[in-house]
């Protein structure tokens, strides 16, 4: 039963991409991704590598476990109430995310001044997911899919603060290292693509006597023949008795 509910993907997906993660992790506590090599650096050559390998790749272990629980339960919920199209939005919200996270200058907000950067991990790819996920209910307007969105929006609606520098709520010592751009861009990417494809996959189901001046002849063919063939059907059913003057003569003489 679970097997006819439950798409395959949704399960196979979220646990290829955590295999991902938790393979890169350990190559990094081996030494292959040292410094900035396999990061996402923005506006230098060396740094569109980065693109590709970046979410998988993840500063430390409070890192990857932040991570990985919202991607496993979005990435289910994509392939699961998404399935049409849910590997076209994670793939171009991956690389389209780390794109656009590229082509923004890695200025800070406060002073103006550049700053040299080097960005990891998959929180692009969850803002990408959730913001996918929420805008998706809300342009096909489904009941279903809106309640997804509403579910999204209680358990990661405080992802929106993640959109802004930390600078701006807090006085650090030091400057912040959550990447702001990176969840801006998925953020970007997610509700853009929620756009393109809102006439794909699941739709609202309307039913042809939802529609205005519906008529059928054929249905109304049926319902005259069951009328006459079952008339033993009709002889109990309420009707409204009619007003009659005389009865409220009384009432009226009394006025």
């Amino acid at each position: 039963m679970i097997k006819n509910i439950i798409h395959k993907k949704a399960i196979f997906a979220p646990l290829l991409m955590l295999s991902a993660m938790w393979l890169g992790y350990f190559l990094q506590s081996l030494g292959f991704f040292s410094s900035c090599f396999g990061a996402i650096i923005p506006l230098l050559p060396e740094g569109l590598l980065g693109i590709i390998t970046s979410p998988i790749l993840h500063g430390s272990m409070d890192h990857i476990i932040g991570n990985s629980i919202p991607i496993a339960v979005l990435m289910f919920l994509l392939y699961q109430f998404y399935p049409e199209v849910a590997t076209k939005v994670f793939i171009m919200g991956w690389l389209s995310s780390g794109l656009l996270l590229w082509l923004l200058p890695p200025i800070d907000i406060l002073t103006g001044e550049y700053a040299y950067t080097c960005t990891i991990g998959a929180s692009g790819v969850v803002y990408v997911l959730a913001f996918f996920l929420f805008f998706s209910g809300v342009f096909r307007w489904n009941m279903k899919l809106l309640t997804i969105s509403l579910l999204v929006v209680l358990y990661y609606g405080s992802l929106i603060w993640g959109m802004f520098p930390e600078e701006l709520f807090y006085n650090l010592n030091e400057p912040s290292k959550i990447s702001w751009q990176a969840h801006l861009s998925g953020a970007l990417m997610g509700s853009a693509m929620a756009y393109i494809y809102k006439s794909s996959g699941e739709k609202k189901k309307k039913y042809i006597w939802e529609f205005p001046n519906y008529y059928s002849e054929k249905d109304d063919k049926l319902w005259q023949e069951y009328k006459e063939n079952n008339p033993d059907d009709f002889l109990d059913l309420p009707h409204k008795k009619r007003d009659d003057i005389w009865d409220h003569l009384e009432e009226l003489r009394r006025k």
